[in-house]
């Protein structure tokens, strides 16, 4: 099985990301009073399992664009997860954020892309990323090309690992055990 070699390449993509961004990054979800979190595809599964994970430790965590999310506020955090960094919706969103006063952490393979330049504060997590021809997610689905190959999966393996680290120290730093944790899991 493919088991070590995958496990060697997730292993190098996690000894690189830099330890000064990941402490930014932890420290701006610690004094976050709420944060919102965006991602398309894979990447947007990812977001909302750390979006979980976030009101696990009683974060006030809210998924961008489902119907019960408030209106982003100035001084609110956007979380935007995007391998290419080029997916329109998710820089667009971004932008956006910036321009009415959140602080934006984004996420991304690349560390010229265009959500990189609209961030605050940025985690690169370099992950082979296979390139698009189209930069929109929707117009990709569309013709059939928005799924990775099987190495594709890289960032997204690599990010929800990086998330489940970021977990751990904010339990840490906030003193949240488990069982606290397990008292805001779903019971319905």
């Amino acid at each position: 099985m493919m088991y070590q070699k995958i496990l060697n390449e997730i292993t190098g993509v996690l000894n690189t990301i830099s330890n000064d961004e990941a402490n930014n990054f932890v420290d701006k979800l610690i004094h976050s009073q709420r944060i919102y979190v965006i991602g398309e595809g894979r990447s947007g599964l990812i977001a909302k399992t750390f979006a979980m994970r976030l009101v696990h430790l009683r974060k006030r965590c809210f998924v961008v664009g489902e119907t019960v999310t408030p209106a982003l506020r100035k001084g609110d955090v956007l979380l935007a997860v995007s391998g290419s960094g080029e997916t329109r919706s998710v820089v667009e969103t971004a932008q956006t954020a910036r321009r009415l006063g959140a602080i934006v952490l984004c996420i991304t393979a690349h560390r010229e892309s265009s959500l990189l330049k609209n961030c605050n504060n940025c985690v690169v997590v370099p992950a082979k990323i296979m390139k698009k021809s189209l930069k929109s997610f929707e117009l990709r689905e569309l013709e059939g090309d928005a799924l990775e190959p099987p190495l594709g999966s890289l960032f997204e393996v690599s990010t929800l690992l990086f998330f489940e680290c970021v977990v751990m120290e904010l339990m840490q730093k906030l003193k949240i055990g488990e069982k606290q944790m397990y008292k805001t899991h779903p019971n319905l």
